[in-house]
């Protein structure tokens, strides 16, 4: 690693080769003010808020250094070595007040009303600038929310045209939902050809959203929803939550990131009013036990192969749309949630004498999409009632914990309850790019092998940020050839590997893929708190690994209560109820639903 030097304010400071002058400052402790930058995307330069400034030896006093009269933006300039920066002076802070003053008369002023207030990127600046008047004249483009999809909310008057949205959805995600429309000042952030969000290529992911400075993208909110139903003294509430939510969650209470809050969660829920508390960590054990299955099956007696996960709903939107060509090749195990949710109302429901109508289930979810997902089909419907009532993101239960005033800090750890609640360390890692794969590997191992666990019981060339992994598994001397990717920029590269294969007629590289949409997988997901970076996602999956590693059940096929859901109502993986309730089937879409 090379490595260069220059000075910051007069401090001397060391950074790695490449490195822009915003990550220089930060070594000399200091924070230049930015809107558009964000370390997961290019720099854009859009907003212009980061400008600097460069010292140059004098012309006339040799020895000497004087400012540059040109502004750098600090976010898209490379530090090199013996540079000489200053980063604060009157003009620079005059020069960021007019730009925020700029964007100010272009912005509403409901903060009051908007679901980021209090985590605003422009807000927080406006505030550390002391911005009381605005001294031009208000002028906002005012065009309608889209609230076309089940998942997000557009409030173009609120963008700033900071470009992350579109660069996140173009190229993080590979979708194109997004773009630039117009010029000068009647550029918008818009579906291509302006269409409403419901009819571009959108996935529900929510990338957008976590990424979004302010509140020009955000999740729909149905609190209102739960709240009624948790009224609604007719109704049985029962409550689920994906692992990615106890390392997270606690964020938005001061918790640092990946610290686990798993107790806290479960008291908090119940102190909502909620009648039941179950862990969707329980039903990715019975995921492995499907999926598991299904993999075995077609591995030894020569199925469709490579087996593709499809746990992640807008990833499944996103193959549906965009490869066709691989549907047979889907799992067709439901998600976690659904399983859960479906399970509840048909398992949890017949054992308390409940008809399903009378069971309400609200699932907490780090992602947008699965809004979408509990009425994408008719099997999202098999217990004769819509199977998942209500999805919140983790964005979404932390409002409703502090609008019932509960101080969650002070909660005890509590745990779940019997007959879905009980997980093992293989179901928490499900909420990491890599965790679905090394869940299933661990018990279908097992499941081949007959043995009572592998040599090894985790499976690391699985694990990691790097954008696909590869690797080859021996299971009892037979190579099982895998591969995990994540963000989905990166799957296409895998899918095109296996497209290559089947056109030169040779056996597919890969046997088992799994594809999460989000970067890191769900501890990135499109509904977590916000201002996730690389940095925030580590911490989040470390939290998920030490949740694993303290369980003293760590493989799905040994949860006892997985066992005694088949063993008193399923029968085995893959039965005739199983199917019914527990999988799905998936065909083309349309890119654009106005598409003939």
């Amino acid at each position: 690693m090379e490595m260069i030097k220059l000075e910051v304010n007069g401090v001397a400071v060391e950074v790695e080769k490449g490195s822009n002058l915003l990550q220089a400052a930060s070594k000399a402790n200091i924070k230049i003010p930015t809107l558009c930058y964000h370390p997961d995307l290019k720099p854009g330069a859009s907003c212009g808020i980061c400008v600097v400034r460069q010292l140059v030896p004098s012309r006339t006093e040799p020895g000497k250094f004087v400012p540059s009269p040109k502004l750098l933006r600090a976010c898209c300039t490379e530090a090199v070595e013996g540079m000489k920066i200053v980063t604060h002076d009157p003009d620079i802070v005059q020069v960021r007040r007019t730009v925020l003053e700029l964007i100010l008369s272009n912005h509403p002023n409901d903060c009051l009303q908007c679901p980021r207030s209090g985590r605003c990127e422009l807000q927080n600046i406006a505030a550390d600038f002391g911005i009381r008047d605005v001294p031009f004249p208000k002028e906002i483009n005012h065009r309608e929310n889209d609230t076309s999809t089940p998942s997000l909310v557009l409030n173009p008057d609120k963008c700033i045209k900071c470009g992350r949205c579109a660069e996140v959805c173009q190229q993080m995600q590979n979708v194109w939902a997004l773009e630039f429309i117009g010029r000068g000042e009647k550029t918008v952030m818009a579906p291509a050809a302006d269409v409403k969000l419901a009819e571009s290529p959108c996935i529900k992911c929510g990338q957008c959203s976590a990424h979004c400075p302010v509140g020009a993208i955000y999740e729909k909110d149905e609190t209102d929803k739960v709240w009624d139903a948790l009224r609604d003294e007719e109704k049985t509430c029962l409550v689920q939550i994906a692992p990615a939510v106890r390392v997270a969650l606690g964020e938005a209470f001061g918790m640092k990131p990946g610290e686990l809050s798993t107790g806290k969660i479960y008291a908090a829920l119940r102190r909502l009013g909620f009648n039941k508390v179950f862990d969707t960590n329980f039903s990715a054990d019975v995921t492995i036990m499907e999926e598991g299955t299904e993999f075995i099956k077609r591995f030894t007696k020569g199925g469709k192969l490579p087996l593709i996960t499809s746990c992640c709903p807008a990833w499944t939107d996103w193959m549906e749309k965009y490869a066709p060509d691989f549907t047979e090749n889907f799992s067709s195990a439901k998600s976690p949630q659904q399983m859960l949710s479906a399970l509840a109302k048909s398992y949890w429901a017949e054992k308390n004498g409940l008809a399903c109508d009378k069971v309400h289930v609200t699932s907490i979810m780090p992602c947008t999409a699965k809004k979408y997902e509990i009425t994408r089909d008719e099997h999202m419907k098999s217990t004769g009632c819509q199977d998942t009532d209500v999805v919140l993101t983790t964005r979404e239960l932390a409002r409703m914990i502090k609008a019932a005033g509960i101080d969650f800090m002070s909660l005890p750890e509590e745990p779940a309850d019997d007959l879905l609640g009980s997980y093992s360390g293989a179901g928490t890692i499900f909420g990491v790019t890599g965790g679905v794969m090394e869940a299933a590997l661990r018990t279908a191992y097992c499941l081949i092998t007959k043995e009572a666990q592998p040599p090894a019981i985790e499976f690391t060339a699985v694990r990691g940020m790097d954008g696909v992994k590869t690797a080859t598994i021996d299971i009892n001397g037979t190579a099982v050839n895998i591969a995990v990717a994540h963000q989905m920029s990166n799957v296409e590269k895998v899918l095109n590997e296996v497209r290559e294969d089947l056109k030169n007629g040779v056996k597919p590289r890969y046997d088992f893929i799994e594809v999460m949409a989000c970067r890191g997988g769900c501890v990135g997901g499109g509904g977590q708190p916000c201002l996730a970076t690389d940095e925030v996602r580590a911490a989040r999956t470390a939290g998920l690994y030490t949740d694993d590693e303290r369980s003293t059940i760590r493989m799905s096929h040994l949860n006892p209560e997985v066992q005694a859901l088949y063993k008193n109502y399923l029968d085995e993986p893959g039965s005739e109820k199983a199917e019914h309730l527990l999988h799905t089937d998936y065909h083309k879409r349309e890119l654009y639903k106005f598409a003939k």
